[in-house]
């Protein structure tokens, strides 16, 4: 049986379930959801680090192998959710808390709600219709319930366990709620950012030692973002202080000066972008097409250098803008674009050209819906060697793929050569 649960059991509106059981959670309860973070989803914007000591959870090895059944019980609702989420790692699929019921006096937790990240139903934040943002969130009904009883143990007194979806075992560790950095790790890693050896390398030796990339609890972007939590801590709030002194300055010797200053809540610099009139002017003439790229280079706080920049009609760059920024995630490229258009009085460009970076990627389809966005031809060609790895074949190819892309006059001829590329390998 894969659904199941007590008498009396339904549905609330909100999307809460009441399960007429006994126990700790009684009538007069109250609810509180927790459903909004997506505990599961592949993002790499949440990651645990724990101890050095610690598992796949507190899951019991006698639990390990078995299916959530009504009736099961376990000694606190952390163990049920790390028994749900070692199961879930089993099968391939990603597990967050759907939401938590408390007592009548709203003190302890007496019943929670676990179920299958791709559960209900996300927008896409995207105001293109034709390019809308991808969602892992599907509607999967996969779910189960627990409550407190007398004995003070926790008991399963609901499941479904039928998915609407593939399950992804191989991909299991990529879930967010299954991955996790272990302190010496975490260690390692701000001792090599301190003794400037790249992250990448550091990334690569972890690898290496784990005995390959399916061995790692964690990846590469794991990694950057804590470096960057790292690197965040060095500034302090007279940062701040002193950098709008001085674009406060700067707007006095030139009106048309434009800034935007990003604060965490303990009022340390996070992010920040300014341009000049030189700058807006440039972007009113010649703003067609720009290019933003983070890679150029980092200040003494390794706080990656973000400029926009564009051409000329003699060939010439232009900087139309420029950011520091101290997280290379959706939500910080967001701010950037968004403090970056209201800079250009909101006229967005008709083309940006990047990496190829998701969270640029996700951003512009936020902010700019209408532009086209296309991938930086040298960073394509950059990654093509570390993709062909040990080929026998491999400067045979790239001669190919060169010839294609820098010997082509026109579209039609481009096609041609790829496509007799693509055969014959």
């Amino acid at each position: 049986m894969t659904c199941g649960g007590g008498e009396g059991s339904g549905q609330k509106a909100g999307g809460g379930e009441v399960d007429g059981h006994s126990g700790g959670g009684g009538e007069g309860d109250v609810e509180t959801h927790l459903g909004g973070e997506d505990e599961g989803q592949t993002s790499p914007a949440a990651m645990d680090v724990v101890s050095d000591l610690d598992g796949e959870g507190m899951a019991k090895e006698s639990e390990l192998g078995t299916e959530p059944e009504v009736g099961m019980e376990f000694e606190s609702r952390e163990a049920i959710y790390d028994f749900y989420k070692a199961y879930g790692k089993r099968l391939g699929f990603p597990i967050r808390t759907r939401s938590t019921t408390k007592d009548k006096r709203g003190r302890e937790i007496v019943s929670v709600v676990l179920e299958c990240s791709r559960a209900g139903h996300r927008g896409s934040q995207s105001k293109n219709q034709l390019k809308p943002q991808p969602s892992m969130q599907i509607g999967c009904g996969a779910r189960l319930r627990a409550h407190v009883i007398y004995s003070g143990l926790w008991q399963i007194s609901k499941v479904c366990l039928q998915h609407s979806h593939p399950m992804s075992p191989t991909k299991a560790r990529l879930f967010r709620c299954h991955r996790r950095m272990t302190h010496g790790m975490a260690r390692k890693l701000a001792i090599n950012e301190a003794a400037g050896i790249r992250l990448n390398k550091s990334f690569t030796a972890a690898v290496v030692e784990a005995g390959g990339y399916d061995q790692l609890p964690f990846i590469e972007k794991d990694c950057r973002n804590y470096i960057d939590k790292v690197r965040q801590l060095r500034l302090g709030s007279g940062d701040a202080i002193a950098i709008q002194g001085f674009f406060a300055k700067m707007q006095d010797q030139c009106p048309g000066f434009f800034f935007v200053i990003d604060l965490d809540e303990e009022s340390r610099l996070r992010n920040v972008f300014w341009a000049d009139n030189r700058s807006r002017y440039a972007y009113k003439e010649f703003g067609d097409v720009i290019t933003f790229d983070t890679t150029y280079l980092t200040n003494r706080y390794d706080m990656p250098f973000a400029p926009f920049v564009g051409v000329n009609h003699h060939g010439q760059s232009l900087l139309m803008g420029c950011g520091l920024v101290s997280n290379e995630d959706t939500q910080t490229f967001v701010w950037l674009f968004k403090a970056w258009l209201e800079c250009m009085d909101g006229i967005a460009p008709m083309g940006i050209i990047t990496d190829q970076d998701r969270a640029m990627q996700n951003a512009i389809a936020i902010v700019f819906p209408n532009s086209k966005h296309r991938w930086c031809l040298w960073h394509i060609m950059k990654k093509v060697p570390e993709k062909l790895g040990g080929d026998a074949h491999k400067d045979e190819i790239l001669n190919v793929i060169h010839d294609c892309i820098y010997d082509s006059q026109y579209t039609q001829e481009f096609e041609e050569k790829w496509l007799d590329m693509v055969q014959r390998a």
